[in-house]
């Protein structure tokens, strides 16, 4: 393209520049006002522009005031940042302002001809791959939106009426513009009030999904076609997924995959192939209600005389649904499952010290519950089970749990994450002198607001506690907390663990891997989520209904996410190395996302698949209400093929 200096011009008013397109067509750049036209402009046209070149240049300025990076440094709310909860602050999208020339030819009744239209300094938006940013020579005339709609302009008190010879229509993303036929060009600014028309924001509910500050450098858009792209200032390139899905507190962590855990894994089920019992009946039935899954679970295995029965293929029924359980109905099952056997309601777990969230057997479980011991023996099957046909369970305990199953030592350390108070206590005593203190090798146990004195050893009450002795005291309190006052529990969901998988074969397993073997990652991380889902039917890792599934996943908080994950899988947790092993009814089975029905319907689930049916959604909102809505009143199987 030719530029001409608008210094060897003459007649042109100041801040105007004359150019000329690739076609040899001459054209009016508005430096100012950031416009451009057809028509030569005079100084007579430059008086009646210097009230809209002041108000553009004001709203330029605001514009430029709200616009800032996310990952610069900290700020009070200024200009177009809107403070949310937390401190985490958005920014306003700005908009691509390409429009396409068939418009014009629609609007002014000339197919061949072209208008222009005000034009960006900043970079364009990318297409259907990443494009590097290149910085523009000069400014060039655009044509207007080959998709729009008409404006209504019979005034009123939101609408300023247009001189004869003017239409107003609207560009993709949102903005109006408006068409002067006399003339044959196009502008944002309104002939007669002589503002222009605003910029459109970002799509509803993007500004509310509090994903926190963008890496620095990164600046989030929206393109004329509403999805949202972000651009690395620092590389000049742009992108359509959302860098934050690297970023490990917003995203979670990244899988911690070990080959060594994979080979160990592997040679594990190789093992209970082997081990298969020859004569297994063709499934096991198991039929309970969903209301009642816990008593009608603990009837119907408990009576079960051999426990090689519960290794043949699970077939689970829920009363009162038709489901064919090609593993949907089993992961299902056990999820179920695991949220009643653990309740601390029941009294046969209570949660550690430190949380509401890891387990640990309740010392005083007989006292809530007479058969308690039968009902460990029960846990310890259904744990088996779950190791043995693959499947997890929904629950996570202390580390002393793991280590107990695998027969290991359990040292001062492990009460670090369990008991912090208690833990800096003993420390303090295996770095001091506590013959001072006046203990002795006996520990004060309360049970329901009585106090109790248990002795450590023998007569324990009465040997006190000194520099020389002090460790053998340690490690008596150490094993006294985690392992003598829940020994017959213990002892009896091993018992029930080991009828199904040989305790022997899990010590290969360190305590870390045997949380993984039993309850999958606890913490889903996104980015690996993406990377092994698969599209069917029209739909890409482009398609904007796409873009807006997987923004809303990173929006959702990690418990969010895993139910969003039990609703599609039937299981809130991922397998041991991340998504690529998620399994469905036929072995490997990736999360997938089809194309389905309408934006009327709410996305469906096939669990034996991992298949989420989403419809084409008309906006992010939409779609994040309605998927929102699906997950959170999701109950049976009534929706799931």
């Amino acid at each position: 393209m030719n530029v001409v200096s608008s210094q060897s011009q003459s007649g042109l008013p100041a801040g105007w520049e004359e150019r000329q397109d690739a076609s040899g067509r001459t054209y009016y750049v508005n430096h100012i006002a950031r416009t451009t036209q057809w028509q030569r402009p005079t100084e007579h046209d430059a008086q009646a522009e210097a009230e809209a070149s002041m108000n553009s240049l004001e709203i330029q300025r605001m514009d430029y005031r709200r616009r800032y990076q996310l990952g610069d440094g900290e700020g009070g709310n200024e200009g177009g940042r809107s403070s949310l909860p937390g401190g985490i602050q958005t920014s306003r999208a700005v908009e691509d302002v390409t429009l396409p020339s068939q418009q014009a030819a629609s609007a002014t009744g000339s197919p061949g001809s072209s208008a222009p239209n005000s034009t960006s300094s900043t970079s364009r938006a990318p297409s259907n791959r990443p494009a590097t940013i290149g910085t523009a020579a000069g400014l060039k005339p655009q044509a207007p939106p080959r998709r729009s709609h008409s404006v209504s302009v019979s005034g009123g008190p939101d609408v300023d009426p247009l001189p004869p010879g003017w239409t107003s229509q609207v560009a993709p993303n949102g903005r109006i513009f408006y068409i002067n036929h006399a003339e044959k060009n196009t502008t944002w600014i309104h002939p007669v009030t002589k503002k222009p028309s605003p910029r459109p924001g970002p799509p509803r509910g993007v500004e509310e999904d509090r994903l926190g500050p963008l890496p620095d450098g990164w600046e989030e858009r929206v393109h004329s076609d509403g999805r949202v792209f972000y651009i690395d200032h620092n590389t000049r390139t742009t992108q359509w997924e959302d860098p934050r899905i690297s970023n490990p507190s917003i995203a979670g962590n990244p899988v911690p995959y070990s080959r060594d855990y994979k080979a160990k894994y592997q040679n594990f089920r190789a093992h209970l192939r082997e081990r298969r019992p020859a004569d297994l009946p063709k499934q096991c039935d198991i039929r309970v209600r969903r209301d009642r899954v816990f008593e009608d679970s603990y009837r119907i295995i408990s009576t079960v005389k051999k426990a090689d029965q519960l290794k043949a293929k699970l077939w689970i029924e829920f009363a009162g649904e038709k489901v064919l359980d090609y593993g949907g109905a089993s992961r299902e099952w056990f999820f179920l499952l695991s949220k009643s056997m653990f309740n601390p309601y029941y009294g046969l777990f209570e949660y550690s010290a430190i949380d509401n969230y890891t387990l640990q057997i309740n010392p005083n479980s007989g006292v809530a519950n007479e058969e308690h011991l039968s009902y460990f023996h029960f846990i310890g099957r259904v744990a088996g089970m779950a190791v043995y046909h693959g499947h997890l369970l929904d629950a996570y305990f202390i580390r002393p749990f793991y280590k107990m199953m695998r027969g290991s030592n359990i040292t001062l350390k492990d009460m670090e994450s369990v008991d912090p108070e208690y833990y800096n206590s003993l420390v303090w005593i295996k770095e001091n002198d506590p013959s001072d203190l006046g203990l002795t090798f006996s520990v004060d146990d309360e049970v329901f607001g009585e106090t109790t004195q248990v002795d450590l050893v023998p007569n324990g009450s009465e040997l006190p506690v000194t520099q020389e002795n002090k460790e053998e005291y340690i490690t008596k309190v150490v094993e006294w907390r985690f392992v003598n006052r829940i020994k017959t529990q213990m002892h009896e969901f091993l018992r029930g663990f080991e009828e199904l998988v040989p305790l022997s074969m899990i010590k290969v397993f360190d305590e870390s891997e045997l949380e993984l073997l039993l309850s999958g990652l606890q913490e889903i991380d996104v980015k690996d989520w993406k990377l092994n889902t698969v599209y069917k039917r029209d739909y890409s890792p482009n398609h904007i209904v796409i873009q807006w599934f997987w923004r809303s996943v990173l929006s959702y908080d990690n418990e969010m996410r895993a139910r969003l994950l039990q609703f599609v899988t039937g299981t809130s947790h991922v397998p041991m190395n991340g998504f690529r092993e998620l399994q469905g009814s036929n072995g490997p089975q990736p999360f997938t996302i089809e194309k389905y029905g309408t934006p009327a319907d709410y996305p469906r689930a096939h669990t034996c698949f991992n298949r989420l049916d989403l419809p084409p959604y008309s906006t992010y909102t939409e779609l994040k209400e309605k998927l929102t809505s699906a997950v959170e009143n999701s109950v049976g199987f009534g929706s799931v093929d």
